[in-house]
């Protein structure tokens, strides 16, 4: 199964573990979407950052 993570708010003003967060993810842009396995630590950091994300399961 994988994750389609959407970056739906700008992570500016958030604390920058935050904004590293996101990056890692391999955000950049507001409405930006990346398509990632599904495993403990993507779904660490989509915790980390849920305010700032929107996630759909993807079956393949």
């Amino acid at each position: 199964m994988k994750l389609k993570i959407t970056l739906v708010k700008s992570p500016i003003a958030s604390l920058q573990r935050h904004i590293d967060t996101v990056k890692a993810l391999g955000l950049h842009k507001i409405g930006q979407t990346v398509v990632k396995e599904d495993n403990a630590c993507i779904r660490g950091q989509i915790f980390a950052v849920k305010h700032m994300v929107k996630v759909e399961e993807i079956n393949e």
